[in-house]
């Protein structure tokens, strides 16, 4: 009995030992599979993307880039996955991305590369669904974009020179790459990564100021590691200038041109073709009609391209929203710039909320006999709901939203919102700036042209009315003593693209005057309308009910409970005029009664179940509710010509 326990306690000894094994080998196989989901695929790789020859190759076997442009920046993160599923399932094999300096490095020094700027796990996710990447890190990206994505703080240095080598420029440039390269080369094809080529700055044929910058940025890529194929992208009229040696030159546009391509032909002979930018559709501009591009116009084109060999890369494959004031504005022949709206849907195969478009159905067929392989099941589509109207409840006029504001400045002159001591002395980059002032008269009041881009003029808190780049005069009504005069000056968003990108700066850039005398002595206030700012608005006691006739401009809010799990919608406000809509706490951007759009996209992972609260920042008009829809409004179409 007793040498037949003893056997019984070794076996279950054994048997623990074997129960442990086999818990550590379970767990090891558990942590390789997550860890291939999760991370980019560390095979063995000898040759990246080359072209050296009339096709690209990879790994020295042919292959062509069949690309589409999604910016992480542009798209909720908890949306990124969904949508670059849809892209693989339409038969797209490389994803491209712009990177904005500007929200990545917002003060001179601040770096942030996390939460919804977490390149790396974009990346990663990309690389995890077995898509290749070619990055386009700027550090000039135009992408409709403000300031073509250069920080605004650039903007303090009266004479800089953007996208030259200006020492003030190529020292802000060296101290973003510094950060920005050390994150994407890991990244790197040759690293086990998903990027397989590199773009050298963006469209500098269209600006060519400098013969010395593209080298500069050239080195500045080489110098921090990156190995990987160099690119540069320019229209054909851009070609001549915009290139620099050691880098394949591709081209941008959305109507093919066979002289586009033997231009091409004769430049880099026996050398891939690649359009960099097929332009899938179009942006919208404020007071404009909606750009449309024909889904039949553009499959022609798409087809004539892959029948020429050439690679692609759809620009918008998905173009999502300008969240925020980050859009960019349009001047390239106009008499004034003008802002593009706060959809950046573009028109694209998948639409601003992710939905498939003709388009989409179009190219997944024809991208499918480009695959020896059927191609992924497409995702289900995400439900969307028009949520029950609601009432604002409490207003709060624009003045007494002051004391939440930075401390204002006291200035004999007007200074510029890039230069005032706000921001950690890196000026303010966005939104609206107060000037206020005495007068002791009425009169002409003349803007010099020096408003960018539109002031709301008030005498006493009434308003007067607006001065912008086509009205550059006002009349003030007389009245009695000492009155104050304000002016509630929006930048509505930076040129991206053309010669004036030194011109830029926002606010008052200038003098105005008063029956030709110069106006002195100003108090100044920032309201760039950041979280900090409407979080402190949320928790005020200030507010009052709507019972009070509510002063103009001003914050309207209202609260809406959602019962079950969130999902996607859009906000409508034909009741209200211009303004800016927050909900809970972000800034989904600018409405405007003109049009085209007439709805911002609401992600559904921005919403609370149970109580969500919407601030209103109206300028001048509301009928006290706030709509929803389930479908986008774009207002009237017009085919791109």
């Amino acid at each position: 009995m007793e040498s037949s326990s003893v056997f019984g306690a070794r076996l279950s000894l054994k048997q623990r030992y074997c129960l442990l094994l086999c818990v550590a080998v379970g767990a090891t196989v558990v942590y390789h599979l997550t860890r291939n989901k999760t991370e980019p695929k560390r095979m063995n790789r000898s040759e990246g993307l080359r072209a050296n020859s009339s096709q690209f190759t990879l790994e020295r076997k042919p292959f062509r880039i069949l690309g589409g442009s999604i910016h992480y920046f542009r798209v909720p993160r908890a949306y990124w996955e969904d949508r670059l599923l849809k892209m693989k399932a339409c038969g797209l094999n490389t994803l491209t991305t712009y990177v904005p300096w500007n929200l990545h490095e917002p003060e001179r020094g601040m770096f942030n590369f996390e939460d919804q700027l977490d390149l790396g796990a974009y990346l990663s996710l990309a690389a995890s669904l077995d898509l290749w990447v070619i990055l386009r890190p700027g550090p000039y990206i135009c992408a409709e974009w403000d300031l073509g994505g250069l920080p605004s703080w650039l903007l303090r240095d009266k004479n800089m020179k953007l996208r030259t080598t200006y020492p003030g420029f190529t020292d802000a440039v060296n101290s973003f790459f510094n950060q920005l390269i050390k994150r994407v080369v890991p990244h790197q094809y040759s690293k086990g990564g998903p990027i397989i080529a590199v773009q050298v700055e963006n469209e500098y044929g269209s600006y060519a100021k400098d013969k010395e910058y593209m080298p500069f940025i050239k080195e500045a890529l080489l110098s921090r590691g990156i190995r990987e194929l160099l690119l540069t992208s320019d229209n054909k009229e851009g070609l001549k200038l915009g290139g620099v040696k050691g880098a394949l030159e591709t081209i941008n546009f959305q109507k093919l041109s066979l002289n586009d391509f033997s231009y091409l032909e004769e430049i880099q002979p026996q050398k891939p073709k690649m359009v960099m930018e097929y332009w899938s559709g179009w942006f919208d501009l404020w007071g404009n009609l909606h750009h449309v591009y024909a889904a039949e116009d553009m499959i022609a084109v798409v087809t004539e391209i892959l029948k020429l060999d050439m690679s692609i890369n759809l620009y918008m494959f998905h173009g999502g929203t300008n969240f925020g004031f980050m859009n960019g504005a349009f001047a390239v022949g106009m008499p004034a710039p003008k802002p593009m709206v706060t959809s950046y849907d573009y028109d694209a195969p998948l639409s601003e909320a992710g939905d498939y478009t003709t388009k989409y159905h179009l190219l997944r067929n024809l991208f499918s006999r480009y695959h020896t392989q059927p191609l992924p099941e497409l995702p289900s589509l995400r439900e969307r709901r028009a949520y029950q109207a609601v009432v604002i409840q409490q207003h709060l006029s624009l003045w007494d939203s002051l004391h939440f504001t930075d401390k204002p400045l006291k200035s004999e002159k007007p200074v510029n919102m890039e230069n005032l001591p706000v921001n950690n002395k890196n000026g303010q980059s966005y939104g609206y700036t107060l000037y206020e002032t005495t007068i002791t008269s009425g009169g002409a009041l003349n803007s010099k042209n020096n408003v960018r881009d539109r002031a709301l003029v008030f005498v006493d808190k009434h308003f007067v009315g607006v001065l912008d780049y086509k009205t550059q005069e006002l009349a003030v009504p007389d009245g009695k003593g000492r009155r104050t005069l304000s002016l509630l000056v929006e930048n509505c968003g930076r040129v991206n693209y053309g010669k004036t990108l030194d011109e830029q700066r926002k606010g008052l850039v200038g003098d105005i005057e008063l029956n030709q005398r110069l106006l002195r002595d100003f108090i100044i206030h920032s309201l760039d309308m950041k979280p900090g700012f409407v979080n402190r608005l949320e928790t005020a006691g200030h507010w009052l009910s709507m019972r009070q006739w509510p002063n103009f401009p001003g914050f309207f809010k209202a609260r809406f409970y959602v019962h079950s799990f969130p999902k996607d919608t859009f906000i409508k406000l034909p009741g209200w005029l211009k303004g800016v809509v927050f909900i809970n706490g972000k800034n989904l951007g600018r409405y405007w009664s003109i049009g085209p759009q007439q709805a911002l996209y609401v992600p559904g992972p921005w919403l609370h179940r149970g109580d969500n609260q919407v601030i209103v920042f109206e300028e001048q008009e509301t009928d006290g509710k706030i709509q929803f829809a389930s479908s986008p409004d774009y207002g009237m179409p017009v085919d791109v010509q």
